[in-house]
């Protein structure tokens, strides 16, 4: 499918990796050149590298995204490159266990830091340039928004979060013809979803009793499948859809439970 996105420039916060790696993937693959911003520079040149290698155009800049100023440098060095940017993805984060029972202010507030502060400095930044181009914003969210996990209060916090400001920027961007949406994630398969499954006695188990509760085919959502929905929505094939939460979840947030 032609989305036209040739030649766009879209920013991937968290891009070298998971879902964030599947996402720069795909907009390689409609000729966009998508630009990550992560703290780890080996994982960003590896993750460049392969796109490279794989006749695709891609780049990188580090930032550590907790940091003000790095978010902002972040953005100016992806101007003076290209001179543009056509779209925003706010991807990264980290289900960082900080509940309510076991948790702390300094903890709580180190969370928040980690999973949505920078979601708003990065749309900040990049905003003029996104005025210039009409782009579009997507963030990235996690059911833990809606359905609760337990035990994890600063990335639930910073979930709601997302999902609230999608809706306010759709709102505030209406006149520049800027559309924000989201996707939301439940269960998808990544190095980090595998490290964390892996800490269960009986890891094939325990993923069995979670795929089992996937209604649609019982199984993970891909980093495919969740950036074959970004890359849509970065698209003017999305041209009137904004303020949107999208599922890409097999139905396991809404479904009936009784079909599992």
């Amino acid at each position: 499918m032609n989305l036209h996105l040739d030649k766009k420039v879209i920013i991937v916060t968290g891009g070298a990796k998971g879902i964030g790696l599947g996402i720069c993937e795909v907009l390689t693959a409609e000729g966009a050149i998508p630009v990550i911003v992560g703290r780890n520079e080996a994982d960003n040149e590896k993750a460049v590298r392969a796109i490279l290698d794989n006749g695709g155009q891609a780049d990188s800049v580090i930032g550590e995204l907790t940091d003000p100023e790095a978010c902002r440098n972040a953005v100016a060095q992806v101007v003076s490159r290209y001179g543009k940017i056509d779209g925003l993805v706010n991807n990264a984060g980290v289900n960082d266990g900080v509940g309510l029972e076991n948790g702390s202010y300094e903890l709580f507030t180190a969370s928040i830091q980690k999973n949505l502060t920078h979601y708003y400095l990065m749309a900040h930044h990049a905003l003029p340039e996104l005025k210039k181009t009409k782009g579009a914003i997507v963030n990235i969210g996690s059911k833990t928004s809606l359905t609760g996990q337990g035990g994890t209060s600063g990335y639930a916090a910073a979930n709601g979060g997302r999902n609230a400001l999608t809706r306010e920027w759709a709102v505030e961007l209406l006149p520049y013809g800027i559309r924000v949406n989201a996707v939301i994630v439940a269960e998808c398969y990544t190095p980090l979803y595998e490290k964390w499954i892996n800490t269960f006695p009986d890891p094939k188990e325990k993923l069995n009793t979670i795929t089992e509760k996937i209604p649609l085919g019982h199984r993970m959502t891909t980093a495919t499948e969740i950036a074959d929905a970004v890359a849509f929505l970065l698209s003017e094939k999305s041209s009137h859809t904004t303020g949107q939460l999208m599922f890409v979840d097999g139905g396991y947030v809404h479904l009936d439970r009784a079909l599992t």
